[in-house]
């Protein structure tokens, strides 16, 4: 019992400091880095909730996909050497003041709400429903939208490419 309290606080800290590192950072890199470790620590809520299909969907499309997608773009563009852009923290006192707020606000209501203590549900698993409908009856639109995606990637490619032979 404690360690899955121990291993829900260790991924529940790697998403909200991941979380906070994206727009804190002033390094575009690093606040992928942020995002990487904030979708980590999701993607371990995840598990720890037995939702094995949202767990692999956050490994293989958000990280493995579009944190990919994003630092490719980031190394890209990092040649770029006539445009200056970081990220400057504009509005920092406001979010804080803001973050303090709400966060004040959540922990009100996560420490006085009256929650309900229920037996844990029985762990039963979700991703063979899921595949089977996905190839049975949804099979022509998740290869559509599979070509689509890459026709998008490819396009990506084909634009960053031009860009770098005009120099």
């Amino acid at each position: 019992m404690y360690t899955n309290l121990a291993v829900f606080y260790l991924f529940a800290l790697a998403a909200v400091v991941g979380a906070a590192g994206v727009p804190m950072s002033k390094n575009i890199f690093w606040s992928a880095m942020g995002l990487l470790s904030a979708l980590i620590g999701v993607g371990g809520l995840y598990v720890l909730l037995s939702a094995d299909f949202l767990a692999v969907t956050q490994l293989l499309v958000y990280i493995g996909g579009v944190l990919v997608l994003i630092i490719f773009a980031v190394m890209l563009t990092s040649q770029i050497k006539e445009i200056e852009v970081s990220n400057q923290n504009v509005g920092l006192a406001s979010g804080a003041i803001l973050f303090a707020l709400t966060g004040t606000l959540l922990s009100f209501v996560a420490i006085w709400a009256p929650w309900k203590v229920v037996a844990q549900p029985e762990s039963h698993e979700t991703s063979a429903a899921i595949g089977n409908g996905l190839l049975g009856t949804w099979l022509l639109p998740f290869e559509v939208a599979s070509v689509v995606l890459l026709a998008t990637l490819i396009g990506a490619i084909v634009v960053a490419r031009k860009e770098i032979k005009e120099d």
